[in-house]
């Protein structure tokens, strides 16, 4: 490898607000300058699907950097026009893309990709709803050198962070983009210095970490209170979690929900709670439902179409005077 110049130059690869968060620390490091940004193109969104720009654009925009949103590299003249940028280094995270090797090749030192697990566990698109989903108390940030495998490369750095009991993925989001920008500045300042060195990943304790689909959001209540409340936190803020509620003569409603109450209040513990899905009374501003070990108590409850609630406010709106209420179980899977 050469000699690294005292200031690097990079070209910024990234999309949603985790990428821009790490855009942001790196803007500030004395190590690297950047040159140019790429992000995806801008897309549909809300109910009126106009098109919004990433956060990634917004930031460089903000900043008066050129940006570059290709729909991907298979077109030559979109290799050469990053090509022409000449970096000594790609800086990658949250990029939406796999970059081919051809892409992969064109910094004159490495492609750098900060990847939010400790590699080469959860390797993948979404490793931090994952770990928590898993209900796991620790994960962490990786700073590595791209190849073309997904998430396979050396590790450069890694740093450790813990997770509350109480943590959503979007809680862990900003946690991991600011450790995740910290540990890239210090990884860049140390190829400048020519002191960052390279350790082979562990493919015999690789996991991986697969994408969130709006499928998944319905919860089993058949899960035990503490795998509920990991489920539930790992899907927040999206696409956030769903029950459905069945009342007899009316049609099953949509519910949206997040965190409730864990560990469980003293007196929730043991209470009869019937088969998973059974509604029991509320309890201050929970509303305590029956699930696989016992009781988990929702705290925040939002019908389709209508407001967020508490459970004591949900009870009231939609369970008095319901017949058969209860929270269906969704189908085992196949």
């Amino acid at each position: 490898m050469s000699v690294a110049p005292a200031q690097l130059s990079a070209v910024f690869m990234g999309t949603p607000e985790f990428a821009a968060d790490i855009l942001r620390r790196v803007l500030d490091s004395p190590a690297v300058k950047v040159t140019a940004v790429y992000t995806q193109p801008d897309r549909p969104a809300g109910r009126g699907k106009a098109l919004k720009a990433p956060a990634v654009k917004e930031l460089a925009l903000e900043r008066g950097l050129p940006v570059f949103q290709p729909l991907n590299f298979k077109a030559a003249e979109d290799v050469e026009a990053l090509a022409g940028l000449k970096p000594d280094v790609l800086l990658v995270a949250a990029y939406g893309l796999i970059l081919p090797q051809r892409v992969l090749d064109i910094p004159r030192l490495m492609p750098i990709n900060v990847h939010a697990s400790l590699l080469p566990r959860y390797r993948g698109a979404a490793p931090i709803q994952r770990v928590i989903m898993d209900g796991a108390s620790v994960t962490g940030v990786t700073i590595m050198r791209m190849e073309a495998g997904l998430d396979t490369g050396p590790i450069l750095l890694q740093r450790a962070v813990g997770i509350d009991i109480n943590e959503t993925s979007g809680d862990l989001h900003r946690e991991l983009a600011a450790e995740g920008g910290e540990l890239l500045c210090d990884a860049l300042a140390r190829l400048a210095a020519g002191t960052l060195h390279e350790t082979p990943q562990d493919d015999a304790n690789a996991s991986h970490a697969a994408k969130l689909s709006k499928a998944e959001s319905r919860i089993d209540l058949r899960l035990s209170a503490r795998a509920l409340h990991a489920h539930i936190r790992g899907l927040s803020p999206w696409p956030g979690a769903t029950l459905l509620l069945s009342r007899s003569g009316k049609d099953d409603l949509p519910v949206q929900t997040g965190p409730g109450l864990f560990p469980l209040p003293e007196e929730l513990r043991n209470i009869p709670a019937g088969e998973p899905g059974a509604i029991l009374p509320p309890h201050g501003a929970a509303l305590p439902v029956a699930c696989g070990d016992g009781v988990y108590a929702f705290t925040t409850l939002r019908p389709a179409g209508k407001n967020a609630m508490d459970g004591k406010a949900f009870a009231a709106g939609y369970l008095k005077d319901a017949v058969g209420a209860r929270f269906l179980l969704p189908e085992p899977p196949a």
